[in-house]
């Protein structure tokens, strides 16, 4: 049986608690406003996990028009640099907004912001809290941040299951917990529930994120945007440990290099080197372990001993493993680790569906284009959270309802989808791939299973990745190897998505039983 949480009617319900929720949350107080999280505020999600920081020109040698510069060349031609240049240059505002919430940044021994390099930035701009642990350390203060400010409410091991649409606008979402089914009536939602990592067996981000928000979206008919781009970070910690440990891009900043177990430095002839942008050395490291060969990343010589001072948390799970990075080099290969795609949103943060908002990984506001630079997520989804607060800010809460009562669907299941993305959607893709998957995913996406939700997802992005015939910044296909010369973002609707695969000839590539 369903409750109506009549208490709580007509408030925003921002639906996900990692930076993007927890931010918009804060930005929308005084206003009364329900933060929904499927775990308990700080558990698992890709937040805590980040470890590079949040990017911003604030150094004296910098500006918001380099960091816009190095924002639109790693995009690939695909930014809006409109969106772009608004992010750079509020960048620097949002660390000194998030220095009021109590994150305390790292320091050098002058007292100022210590910062670090990452590839593809033409200055040291990367802002840490905690040496490597930036995502844990802004998670924590946002959590105390949050609890102390009376105006939020929260809904703790409660998971979204659908948005409730009427007339084509929001009214209400269902979600499920502990105590049971709740029905929250509200014309005012913002998805913040991250990425789609937990679709792949590979991947740095929790198993448990498979997207949701875009399940969500894309059965609300949302329009979503740009969903075949999958940044795969090269430096996954190479164990059986998933999800996978993440060595961060600041690692090489500080001028590890990528070796083989020959130790030859077999990505020196790229240009930028371990510093080229995360597509290409992604590219790089994948092609060197098909061949045969085993990737380290050699700190040896540029870190040593500091190592464990410098990064005591990748020290700490690599001792784990047996490894002691001071002394010998660290296994690594891709993982998946950020989407650029998501909802398709405005500049402020609005979805194509009156009454639903976008923040943070799941949301595509243009920023990243086909390739996000380094650092950006974090800072995006800190800027961003202002811009839906404002969007949001004293809006009809809208009105009640009858259809609240509506079945809940199952709890989510990325098991048997989990191999058919890493298969077709990995770091290089080709369209056999691609329709085996649609044939595969088909079936399961138009069921109502518990894999249903995480097939939509998959079918979505697989859809997109057919339909864009070209290589592009993170989406790389073998069979068409070269970049178009014009640069076009992909938009589709979950009705669309299952149209086109339905109208694909799938016969030849149905597997028998």
């Amino acid at each position: 049986m369903t409750t109506d949480m009549r208490d709580l009617a007509g408030r925003p319900v921002i639906v996900g608690a990692g930076i993007a929720g927890l931010m918009t949350a804060l930005e929308l107080a005084p206003e009364p406003v329900l933060l929904l999280s499927a775990v308990p505020l700080g558990g698992e999600a890709s937040s805590p996990l980040a470890q590079g920081g949040l990017a911003a020109a604030i150094g004296p040698q910098d500006s918001p028009a380099l960091h816009l510069a190095d924002t639109l060349a790693a995009g690939d031609g695909l930014c809006d640099e409109s969106v772009a240049r608004r992010v750079a240059e509020a960048a620097p505002l949002a660390i000194e907004k998030l220095e009021r919430l109590g994150i305390a940044f790292d320091r050098t021994p002058t007292g100022s912001i210590a910062l670090g390099l990452e590839a593809a930035h033409c200055r040291r701009r990367i802002v840490h809290a905690g040496g490597d642990a930036t995502g844990r350390e802004l998670v924590r203060g946002l959590v105390a941040a949050v609890r102390r400010t009376p105006s939020i409410a929260v809904l703790e091991d409660f998971a979204a299951r659908r948005l409730i649409v009427e007339d084509g606008t929001i009214v209400g979402v269902l979600a499920a917990g502990p105590g049971g089914d709740i029905a929250l009536a509200t014309g005012r939602i913002v998805l913040a529930t991250g990425g789609v990592g937990g679709l792949f067996g590979d991947t740095t981000n929790p198993l448990g994120c498979f997207g949701q928000g875009l399940a969500l979206a894309g059965r609300a008919g949302a329009e979503l945007a740009d969903l075949e781009f999958v940044q795969f970070h090269p430096t996954a910690l190479d164990t059986a440990t998933r999800p996978m440990r993440l060595v961060s891009e600041a690692v090489r900043g500080e001028g590890a290099s990528l070796i083989d177990e020959a130790g030859r430095r077999f990505l020196a002839d790229l240009p930028g080197a371990e510093l080229a942008t995360r597509d290409a050395v992604a590219r790089g490291v994948f092609r060197h372990l098909a061949r045969g060969h085993r990737v380290f990343l050699d700190t040896r010589q540029c870190l040593g001993s500091r190592f464990a001072e410098r990064f005591p948390a990748i020290d700490a799970f690599c001792r784990e493993a047996g490894i002691d990075p001071a002394v010998e080099p660290i296994p690594v290969r891709p993982a998946a680790h950020y989407h650029m795609g998501g909802v398709a949103v405005d500049v402020e943060g609005r979805s194509s569906v009156p009454g639903l908002w976008a923040c943070g990984e799941v949301a595509s506001t243009g920023l990243h284009g086909a390739n996000r630079l380094a650092s950006n997520s974090l800072t995006e989804a800190v800027i961003a959270a202002g811009w839906v607060a404002d969007s949001i800010r004293g809006l009809d809460g809208g009105r009640a309802v009858q259809t609240l009562a509506e079945q809940v669907p199952v709890r989510p299941d990325a098991s048997l989808v989990r191999p058919i993305l890493s298969q077709a959607m990995g770091v290089l893709r080709d369209g056999d791939g691609l329709r085996q998957a649609v044939a595969d995913l088909l079936p399961l996406a138009l069921g109502d299973s518990a894999s249903a939700d995480p097939a939509a997802v998959g079918l979505m992005m697989v859809v997109s990745a057919l339909g864009r015939a070209e290589s592009r910044g993170a989406h790389s296909r073998t069979d068409y190897p070269t970049r178009s010369a014009v640069a076009l973002r992909s938009k589709l609707t979950l009705d669309a998505a299952l149209k086109s695969a339905c109208e694909l000839d799938l016969k030849p590539l149905a597997r028998s039983a």
